[in-house]
């Protein structure tokens, strides 16, 4: 076995009570020779190792972060390196993303009797750090913007205005329903013409002022929380449904307060690439909708927006025009014509294509510009429907201290990862966090990443698809097909 003869470097390690702290101690009793780099911090259970642990050590200088517990189906504890096997290899593929190198995280499973094999184990992870080097450092880094590419240019299904669906059916129904609910949550005419803001309909009148079309860009769902063991009304586009559905899997919803309506949506607008053409304006006096374009009277000048160039990409790329959960819809569903759904569902969106266009170091790069950019207003967490502990949220709290709130731009990307991390496996891509953001910051990418990543992994899981399932990271399975046994 090779001896590590260059500058140590830092490698932090996570080591399991029971089994691998037991077995780095097996072999000091044994006098095996290891390297010098390891930091070992002891933990109960490799259960207990949170993914953002491994990051933090990371953005603040190790050179490498290594996790070892007691093999699968020998957990001290039963199931701990069950989930513990899960929740890392996501990270460890997920890392890429951030302009760090997977190979600067590994996990393992050591045995307290298997002192021979920690030093193989440790002997070997510290080779592989040595050879990659001392890690690249976000402060080192000099900050550049990279610009977004082009977007899917033919969508799935035809885009519109909705201006021909039945909402006068709708509002009937509504009214109908009114009197069994507390509150029917939709959208209603905003500043002008071309903006909506969400409706809270409690009196009859109140279902008159409900609109439909393009402008209602808000995800309704993110108020099921404020309401959560009231009986609700939501009218609903089919990206807002998964958002229900993945509240109704993890058990903050219940299905009997819910009433459900929906007509078949056909795209809402992009307002960053919306703005980009209007400019700033005095009055925004009229709005006429087309089959194919919307057309905005503009301080007296008509200005034409296609619905190709200017809805959100998602609309682009989206399969199904009504919810797969509702009670009361009017209109039919075309996605029968979808017909390359298949091959566009597997093109990367735009923030995601951007990302992984790019060299680690220009990703480290790009961060930190987007971030340097980044003003902690807290509005990508307050407009996330999932993000339903804020007012605890771990970015916020000093017992522990996870985090600061000092104005850098690493603090800024470090609760980005949390609530990206927070949201693996749970994240229905709606948009809300991107949208809301006043810097334009393309933070969707980080919540898109990690939803490939757990689809490969999971058999294909979509978040928000299906009230049944659970989130594969709140499980787990004695036999994982996809991830190894990290075995070396």
């Amino acid at each position: 076995m090779s001896d590590v003869t260059t500058k140590e470097l830092r490698i932090v390690g996570f080591l399991c009570n029971w089994c691998s702290y037991g077995g780095a101690d097996t072999a000091g009793v044994a006098r095996a020779k290891q390297p010098t780099d390891l930091r070992i911090i002891r933990v109960p259970c490799s259960g207990r190792v949170d993914p953002l642990f491994i990051v933090r050590a990371l953005f603040l200088g190790a050179d490498g972060v290594l996790v070892s517990g007691c093999h699968p189906r020998d957990c001290h504890y039963s199931t701990g390196n069950f989930y513990a096997r899960r929740r890392l290899e996501v990270l460890k593929q997920f890392l890429p993303i951030l302009g760090i190198d997977s190979r600067r995280f590994e996990y393992t499973w050591v045995s307290a009797s298997e002192g021979q094999r920690w030093q193989h184990v440790v002997t070997t992870f510290t080779e592989q750090i040595h050879s990659l080097g001392a890690a690249p450092k976000f402060m080192d880094v000099e900050p550049k913007e990279f610009k977004l590419g082009a977007r899917v240019s033919t969508p799935i299904l035809p885009l519109g205005a909705g201006q021909d669906q039945p909402l006068k059916e709708l509002k009937t129904a509504i009214k109908e329903a009114l009197p069994k609910l507390e509150v029917v949550i939709g959208w209603q005419q905003g500043r002008d013409p071309l903006h909506a803001v969400p409706l809270f309909m409690r009196k009859a009148e109140d279902v008159d002022k409900l609109i439909w079309g393009p402008c209602n860009v808000h995800n309704v769902a993110t108020y099921l929380r404020e309401y959560q063991g009231h009986k609700v009304g939501l009218v609903l586009k089919a990206c807002d449904a998964r958002s229900v559905i993945e509240l109704l899997q993890e058990n903050l919803a219940s299905r009997e307060d819910l009433t459900l309506f929906s007509l078949p949506c056909q795209g809402t607008f992009d307002y960053g690439r919306v703005e980009q053409c209007i400019g700033r304006y005095t009055q925004l006096s009229d709005v006429q909708f087309t089959q194919s374009a919307a057309t905005v009277m503009v301080d007296g000048t008509s200005k034409t927006l296609p619905y190709a160039e200017y809805m959100q990409s998602k609309c682009l790329r989206c399969t199904s025009r009504l919810p797969k959960l509702v009670d009361i819809s009017f209109g039919t569903d075309p996605t029968e014509d979808a017909k390359d759904a298949r091959e566009s569902a597997e093109s990367l969106p735009p923030e995601l294509a951007l990302v992984e266009s790019l060299s680690l170091e220009e990703r480290m790069a790009f961060w930190r510009a987007s971030m340097e950019r980044c003003i902690r207003c807290g509005a990508c967490r307050n407009s996330c429907p999932m993000c339903i502990c804020r007012d605890h949220c771990i970015s916020d709290t000093r017992d522990p201290h996870f985090m600061t709130q000092a104005d850098t731009f690493l603090e800024k990307l470090f609760f980005q990862v949390i609530h990206a991390l927070h949201l693996a496996g749970r994240c229905t891509e709606c948009g809300e966090c991107q949208r809301s953001c006043p810097l334009g910051i393309p933070i969707l990418a980080l919540r898109q990443k990690l939803n490939r990543i757990i689809s490969e992994l999971f058999a294909g899981y979509q978040a928000g698809s299906d009230p049944s399932q659970v989130p594969p990271l709140l499980c787990y399975a004695v036999e994982e097909p996809k991830i190894k046994e990290r075995e070396w």
